[in-house]
């Protein structure tokens, strides 16, 4: 079984800086893909960010571009969310999500394991 565990989010004034990181055990494969999405209080899951776990390039949202960065750590396992000048529209539940179908974009549809889910809240 894949498994994926995040770290805790947080509460952060906007403009500030937040990391989240998911930690990946069970099956892996030169395909899988990870993403990152998030869901807001009577809102749809939206895709964020996402990315090969093994190459390429990410995709982002046209909401987080040049404040965002996926990033993976192979050797540990470990795909992170760098997230920069947080808005409070940036406020929901994260999630880390996994992928071992064909596409690797930031739809929700497309993936097959989630994590837990952490809160990220932005205030102004």
């Amino acid at each position: 079984q894949v498994q994926l565990v995040e770290s805790e989010g947080g509460s952060v004034q906007a403009g500030g800086s937040l990391r989240l990181s998911c930690v990946v055990s069970g099956h892996t494969a030169s395909r899988q893909c990870m993403g990152w999405f998030r869901q807001a209080p009577a809102k749809e899951r939206e895709g964020v960010a996402s990315i090969y776990f093994y190459g390429g390039a990410p995709a982002y949202a046209d909401s987080v571009k040049g404040r965002f960065t996926i990033a993976r750590d192979n050797a540990k396992n470990t795909v992170y969310l760098q997230m920069n000048s947080l808005k409070p529209e940036d406020t929901a539940v994260y999630y880390c999500a996994a992928s071992f179908g064909i596409n690797c974009d930031p739809d929700p549809s497309h993936f097959d394991y989630w994590g837990q889910g952490t809160q990220v809240t932005v205030s102004s």
